[in-house]
């Protein structure tokens, strides 16, 4: 909930921040005769909006006579005025604040909000205050200054001082700073305020330190706790259509766009409005009717956005968790009659009783479109909502296309759903993903062989074929009728074999079995042959590149 500055500066006052007189006044009359109880020489006529910026947008003027005050008054009073916090058409000034002049010396920026990262109330100062604050967070940062809050010490004197020399407060006017800092903290924390500013705070020529404006925020849900500021509700500043929801428990927030939303809770309540940009459109509002709506609460929530004109379709988003699908489909089905619906409906609803929910708005005979999911919902009422702008032509034959539109939507309910078209462009593409990964699997499972041969050629394994292999080799023992001659021909022989194996560690067990052998050429012919042994890895060589081969086949098949 928001107040006007004139209000605001009256909370201010209560707790000890010097602020400059003034009265509010609601007539040009009144505002003249303001003027004349302050005494002047010199008043500040101030429009009172609930938007920043009044100054830029031509709302604060300054008087020097009582004929200035009048002709102010009178151009400000009921004046569309426009800031950079307004809409477009900017807001009506029913009301104006006459008040004393003052000798700025210095403009600052102060503030207190709640900082979610500390949980601490946050002190935000600067020393370029006025009317383009926004502009200095946005272009120097650094030029903020924060102090975050302990709340069971409250804002000391040690933090107000170091914020006051921080921008630029002169130290013999600590004092008072210390009272305007001080009393906006106690004033945040008192009235439960979620944002409670002063721009500008100014030093005066004297060295006094003045809130020349205020601005508060206050939490809508401790306001039972404060009906003081209750009473200070201006319902000329509020959107009618949010006033006229909250009188049903409706979260609604005008926009925009042209396509209406009804969805029960915040976060799907955003991520539909998200949905409805992706596919192209424009959300024309937000609208959570929560966790316990009923037919009531529905019939008036699609009142309050049919009252809107640019509306061209409605998209009712529903997870039926505390809420049963079931009872937004009866309040969706007697809504629709109750208001006589003439725009594209579209509602998704998943949870609770979805079926019973679907079987209702499908024996209600309305030309309601059902969707599966969010993607598709929002494809089908930004498609409905083009319609009907597009067929909303002057020419009267263009008039005929709407009851078409309107069957075809009935025909579409009807038909089984089938995976939208971006739907089924991404299950390609994940078949494809999966597809490669696949033959990417495949092509490391075949070539891992090829680094297989060098795990056995540990010493262990080849000792024992070694020591076996000598037995073995008697194969040619066939060859004995040449034993006779191996003594006298082969004697040095294996005084050489043995020398040749000497060098190896692993061959001294082979020379005592490979001595008694009455025949002197198994040493020989086996050493020879297991050379061939070591090029037993090129053999499997062969197989690996064919399994590489078909592997690569694969791929291209699965491609």
């Amino acid at each position: 909930m928001k107040i006007h500055e004139y209000q605001g500066k009256q909370i201010l006052r209560e707790f000890g921040v010097p602020v400059p007189r003034g009265i509010p006044a609601f007539t040009v009359d009144e505002a003249v005769k303001a003027a004349q109880e302050l005494g002047g020489p010199v008043w500040v006529v101030k429009a009172q909006i609930h938007a920043g910026g009044r100054g830029k947008g031509g709302g604060v003027k300054v008087a020097k006579s009582l004929e200035q005050v009048r002709e102010y008054a009178t151009a400000i009073l009921g004046m569309q005025l426009i800031t950079h916090q307004t809409s477009p058409a900017g807001q009506k000034v029913r009301r104006l604040f006459i008040e004393d002049g003052a000798d700025i010396k210095k403009e600052l920026y102060v503030s207190m909000v709640l900082d979610r990262g500390t949980q601490r109330v946050a002190l935000l100062a600067s020393a370029e205050g006025g009317m383009d604050i926004e502009e200095v967070a946005h272009r120097n940062p650094d030029a903020i200054k924060k102090v975050f809050i302990d709340p069971g010490l409250g804002l000391t004197d040690a933090q107000c001082d170091e914020i006051s020399g921080a921008i630029g407060i002169p130290s013999e006017s600590f004092v008072e700073a210390r009272k305007c800092l001080q009393g906006l903290y106690n004033a945040f924390i008192d009235k439960d305020a979620a944002l409670a500013e002063i721009n500008p705070l100014v030093v005066t020529g004297n060295g006094s330190v003045i809130a020349l404006d205020a601005k508060f925020n206050f939490d809508a849900n401790a306001l039972y706790r404060h009906p003081d500021i209750v009473a200070m509700r201006d319902l000329d500043e509020e959107d009618p259509a949010e006033i006229e929801a909250s009188k049903f428990d409706l979260a609604y927030i005008s926009l925009d766009g042209n396509i209406g939303c009804l969805v029960n809770g915040a976060g799907l309540a955003m991520a539909t409005m998200d949905t409805i940009k992706l596919y192209g459109g424009e959300p024309a509002n937000f609208l959570d009717v929560g966790g316990g709506a009923t037919t009531e609460k529905v019939t008036e929530a699609f009142k309050i956005m049919l009252k809107n004109p640019n509306l061209k379709a409605i998209l009712v988003n529903i997870f039926g968790g505390i809420m049963k699908c079931d009872t937004i489909a009866e309040g969706v089905v007697a809504a629709s009659k109750a208001v006589g619906l003439k725009v594209p409906l579209v509602v998704r609803m998943k949870g609770t009783n979805e079926d019973l929910g679907k079987e209702i708005l499908a024996k209600s005979g309305l030309p309601i479109i059902i969707a599966n999911n969010m993607g598709e919902a929002a494809e089908k009422v930004v498609a409905a909502a083009k319609g009907v702008k597009s067929s909303a032509a002057p020419v009267a034959a263009a008039a005929a296309p709407v009851p078409a539109a309107a069957a075809a939507a009935a025909v579409t309910a009807s038909k089984p759903l089938e995976p939208s078209a971006p739907a089924s462009g991404w299950m390609k593409w994940l078949l494809v993903i999966v597809f490669a990964v696949l033959a990417a699997f495949l092509l490391r499972q075949c070539s891992q062989p090829k680094e297989a041969p060098v795990v056995p050629a540990t010493p262990v394994t080849p000792a024992a074929p070694k020591a076996a292999e000598p037995p073995k080799a008697d194969a040619p023992k066939p060859a004995e009728p040449a034993a006779p001659e191996a003594p006298k021909t082969d004697a040095a022989k294996p005084a050489e074999a043995a020398k040749a194996e000497t060098p190896a560690p692993a061959a001294e067990p082979a020379k005592t079995t490979t001595l008694p052998l009455p025949t002197k050429t198994l040493p020989a012919d086996p050493v020879k042959t297991e050379p061939p042994k070591t090029d037993a890895p090129k053999t499997d060589a062969p197989k690996a590149e064919v399994k590489k081969a078909a592997a690569f086949a694969s791929v291209e098949i699965l491609a």
